[in-house]
């Protein structure tokens, strides 16, 4: 659709950051890994960081469904390193201390746990850290809630994605009716509307759109019109930067 254009456009100029923000299930991932492949860049998925956080919370005892033994997670937190490799099918996948854990992250009790311990300082603060560390040689496309106002500040393109609570609800479902996870429509839109909610009130980096951010309802957009625009967006932004 796209292609020679804008890989020929961008391979001849030096690369930048890029940061997709926005609500849960709101296609984050969809445009960023779409930009990345296209621009040739390292796609960064943040909240599957936050999942592996809640994972090993989960497994080691320190957090239930209600509960979070914050003084245990702290003082482990520093052994927790997290990783992306890319499979044969392209895929890129989770790695937890060396274990591949992509499918163990992606239910929605992880999903909610993520959201959970994103709101402990400490927590977002070593993770910051590991995903600063990974941009520092530009050309990374990065995904999540705060990527364009704490992680990278300095991004040159910085996308906020939005959509209605019922129209994400229903993405969110769908996949994971796909992936053969037994759950209702209703308990995924209380679930949407309860992290929503978590997001935007935290104390610790609360999700809201940076002041430079390029905001996208993509409610009623597919997601081949989504990646368009934000290569539109890519191209008008690099283009200034010459």
């Amino acid at each position: 659709l796209f292609t020679r254009s804008a890989i020929v456009f961008s391979t001849g100029m030096k690369k930048i950051n890029i940061a997709v923000d926005g609500f849960s299930s709101c296609g984050k991932s969809t445009i960023a890994k779409g930009l990345a492949k296209e621009l040739g860049y390292t796609y960064i998925d943040s909240g599957a960081m936050y999942r592996a956080v809640a994972l090993f919370a989960y497994r080691n005892g320190w957090m239930t469904d209600t509960t979070i033994d914050e003084a245990a997670l702290q003082k482990h937190i520093s052994e927790i390193v997290i990783s992306f490799e890319t499979a044969p099918t392209g895929q890129q996948e989770t790695y937890l201390n060396g274990e591949n854990v992509e499918r163990e992250i992606r239910s929605l009790e992880i999903g909610n746990g993520a959201s959970r311990v994103s709101t402990l300082g400490f927590v977002r603060k070593e993770l910051v850290r590991q995903q600063q560390a990974m941009g520092k040689k530009k050309g990374v496309v990065m995904d999540g809630r705060d990527i364009g106002t704490v992680v990278f500040p300095d991004a040159e393109l910085k996308i906020f994605l939005t959509a209605s609570p019922e129209v994400r609800a229903r993405r969110r479902f769908e996949e994971l009716q796909a992936k053969g996870t037994p759950v209702s429509y209703e308990e995924t839109l209380a679930n949407v509307i309860e992290r929503d909610e978590r997001d935007t009130t935290r104390s610790e980096s609360p999700l809201r759109k940076a002041p430079d951010a390029i905001e996208l309802d993509n409610s009623n957009v597919t997601i081949t019109e989504q990646l368009q625009w934000a290569m539109d967006m890519f191209n008008k932004i690099t283009t200034q930067h010459e």
